[in-house]
C-alpha cells in the first residue's frame, strides 16, 4: 500500500472517531493569531489546542481530481463535488498554505440546527480542499452554510495564508431556516489576536471588504430574534448578540486572552479586571501590538501558559498539591454546600488530544513554506514536529494507537505516560522534560533554514523530489521525538519512585516536601508535632 492510500485508510477510521466524540470538544480550545508583520520573518501564525478526552492523531487527505456528478458525502448526506481538491492535513491546514484552527463560544442555544448539514470541522475540512487563500476560505465556509445549513455551536475560526490572517466568527439560525450569521476581519498587518471560547468580535465596518466580511443578514436577523434594537442608537456587536456576556464566560474564556496579551505585550499593563468581572471594566480589544516581534519560539511559548508569575499561578497553592502541579482533574466546575467553585483555565491544559502551529510565508513556495508544526497531548509537556505539506506518507508515531489501548509505538502514549508520572514529583520532573523539549524543538529550528534552502532548490529543479525529501525529513524527525520519549519515561521511572530521587549509580537522595507545603500540613494536622523533650 502507497503512502497515500495507507493514509486515506486512516482518514477512515479516524473520521469515524471524530464524528462520535465532536460534541465534548466544545467550550474546550484555544487559540492565537499572529500577522506577518508581528514575527521576525515575516511567517503568519494561528495555533491551536484541541481539548477532549480522545486519543490526538494525525490525518491526511491528498488532492485529488473529480468528475462531473462526483459528490461529498458530508454529515450522512452528500454534496455536489468541485472539479479539483486540495491536500488538506487534519482539517488544519492546505498545499497552498491556508490554515484554520477554532474555538466553541456556543451561543445562544436555540440558533442550533439540527437539520443543518455542516458541523465546524466538516466545514473546515471542505472549505481548506477549495480554498486557495483565507479570503477564499472564508467566503467558501460562507457559502457552504448558506446552501446546506449549519448544525454546530457558534464557533470562532482562525483563518490564514502567506499573507493574510482573518478572525470569523459564526451561528446558526435555528430550525426551520437554513444556513448561518458570520462576520469576519482581517487582522491588521504587525498585530496579534486571540479567542478562548468566548465571542470576540464587538462592532465592525459595513463598507470596508478588503478587511471585513460578513453574510448579508447578521444584523437584520438579530433584530428580528430580538438580539439587537436598531432603533436603540447603538452600534451592532456581533458578540453583544449572539453570545451574551457573563461574569463565568469571563473568567473561563477571557483570563486567556487576558495572559496572551500581558505576554506577549507586558508594557501596556492588561489589568485582569475584565476577566474577574469588575463592574464597569472594558472587554479587552480583539488585537494588539506585541512590545517586539515574535519568533516561531515564541509562539510555542505563547501556547505553554499557566498563568506562571501572576496572582493566578495554577503551580502555587494547596491545590497544586505538594510538587506545584498546575493540572486539575476535570470537570474544573463544581459545587460544594451550595456553593459554585471553578479552577482556573489556561491555555496549557493536559487534557488535550492534538495541538499546532501552522506556518505560512509568502517568500518559499507553497510546498516548503507551509509548515503545520504537530503535536498530541498536553503542549506544556510535549513537543512540536514540524510536518510539511503535501506529504507522501504520515509519521507512524503520529497515526498510531487509540485511547482504549496503550503503545510504545504511539507519540501521544508516550507524552501522555510522561505527562502524567511527572504529577508525582512535578516540580523535580518537569525540568527533565523541559531539558528534552528545549533540545529537540531547538534543534528542529535551528536545521529548518538549512533544511528549506535544499527544499527550495528541489522545488526549481524536481518539485516531486522535494516533496519526497520534505516528506522523508518530518517521518525521521516523528521518529525522533517518539525513541527520545520512550529515553525520557525510563529515565523518570528509574530516576523519580518511592518519593526519591537517584543518580546514575542508584544513589538515592530524600527530597522531602517543601517547607510551605510542610507549614500547612502542621497547621492541619497539630496532632503530628513531636514533643520538644522527652518525658
Amino acid at each position: 500500500m502507497d503512502g497515500r492510500s495507507w493514509a486515506m485508510k486512516w482518514l477512515v477510521g479516524v473520521t469515524v472517531v471524530l464524528s462520535a466524540g465532536l460534541g465534548q470538544m466544545a467550550q474546550a480550545c484555544s487559540s492565537i493569531i499572529v500577522t506577518g508583520g508581528a514575527s521576525t520573518d515575516g511567517s503568519v501564525f494561528i495555533t491551536y489546542t484541541c481539548d477532549w478526552w480522545a486519543h490526538g492523531t494525525l490525518t491526511y487527505t491528498p488532492a485529488a481530481d473529480h468528475s462531473p456528478g462526483d459528490s461529498l458525502l458530508v454529515g450522512g448526506r452528500r454534496i455536489p463535488q468541485v472539479p479539483h481538491t486540495y491536500a488538506v492535513m487534519s482539517a488544519r491546514m492546505n498545499e497552498h498554505q491556508v490554515a484554520t484552527s477554532e474555538t466553541t463560544f456556543g451561543g445562544r442555544e436555540e440558533l442550533r440546527d439540527p437539520d443543518g448539514l455542516f458541523f465546524y470541522e466538516d466545514l473546515m475540512h471542505v472549505a481548506l480542499q477549495r480554498s486557495r487563500s483565507a479570503r477564499e476560505a472564508i467566503l467558501t465556509m460562507g457559502g457552504l452554510l448558506e446552501e446546506f445549513g449549519y448544525n454546530g455551536p457558534g464557533e470562532t475560526f482562525s483563518v490564514s495564508d502567506p499573507r493574510e490572517a482573518w478572525i470569523m466568527e459564526l451561528i446558526g439560525t435555528g430550525p426551520g431556516r437554513r444556513g448561518a450569521v458570520w462576520v469576519a476581519l482581517r487582522v491588521p498587518d504587525g498585530y496579534i489576536s486571540c479567542h478562548m471560547n468566548k465571542a470576540r468580535i464587538g462592532t465592525f465596518p459595513l463598507d470596508d471588504p478588503e478587511n471585513c466580511l460578513y453574510s448579508r443578514d447578521v444584523i437584520k436577523f438579530a433584530a428580528e430574534r430580538g438580539y439587537y434594537n436598531p432603533l436603540s442608537g447603538k452600534p451592532f456587536s456581533f458578540r453583544d448578540a449572539y453570545d451574551p456576556d457573563t461574569v463565568e464566560k469571563r473568567r473561563y474564556a477571557d483570563t486567556r486572552v487576558w495572559s496572551v496579551f500581558r505576554r506577549a505585550a507586558p508594557s501596556q499593563e492588561f489589568s485582569p479586571d475584565y476577566h474577574r468581572g469588575a463592574a464597569g471594566s472594558e472587554p479587552y480589544p480583539l488585537w494588539i501590538k506585541p512590545d517586539r516581534r515574535l519568533t516561531l519560539g515564541d509562539v510555542l511559548a505563547l501556547m505553554r501558559d499557566h498563568y506562571e508569575g501572576t496572582e493566578y499561578d495554577m503551580e502555587k497553592g494547596l491545590d497544586a498539591g505538594p510538587f506545584g502541579s498546575p493540572n486539575r482533574a476535570r470537570p474544573i466546575r463544581w459545587q460544594v454546600d451550595g456553593q459554585k467553585y471553578a479552577w482556573e483555565r489556561p491555555l496549557a491544559t493536559f487534557n488535550v488530544s492534538h495541538t499546532y502551529v501552522a506556518q505560512s510565508r509568502a517568500w518559499m513556495p507553497d510546498r516548503v513554506g507551509g509548515v503545520l508544526w504537530f503535536s498530541v497531548d498536553d503542549p506544556y509537556t510535549n513537543c512540536y514536529v514540524p510536518l510539511y505539506i503535501p506529504m507522501l506518507e504520515l509519521p507512524r508515531p503520529l497515526v498510531t494507537g487509540h485511547r482504549g489501548l496503550y503503545s510504545d509505538d504511539s507519540m501521544w502514549w508516550q507524552f501522555n505516560f510522561v505527562a502524567n508520572y511527572a504529577n508525582l514529583m512535578y516540580s523535580h520532573m518537569i525540568k527533565d522534560i523541559k531539558a528534552v523539549q528545549a533540545e529537540l524543538e531547538g534543534r528542529f529550528i535551528a536545521l529548518q533554514p538549512a533544511v528549506e534552502k535544499t527544499a527550495v532548490e528541489l522545488c526549481a529543479t524536481d518539485p516531486e523530489l522535494a516533496t519526497r525529501y520534505l516528506t522523508d525529513y518530518s517521518v525521521g524527525q516523528s521518529e525522533l521525538v517518539l525513541r527520545r520519549w520512550q529515553q525520557l519515561g525510563r529515565l523518570l521511572i528509574r530516576k523519580y519512585s518511592d518519593g526519591y530521587i537517584a543518580d546514575e549509580n542508584g544513589d538515592v537522595v530524600e527530597p522531602g516536601y517543601p517547607e510551605e507545603y510542610l507549614r500547612v500540613i502542621s497547621r492541619e494536622h497539630p496532632e503530628l508535632r513531636l514533643p520538644s523533650s522527652t518525658p
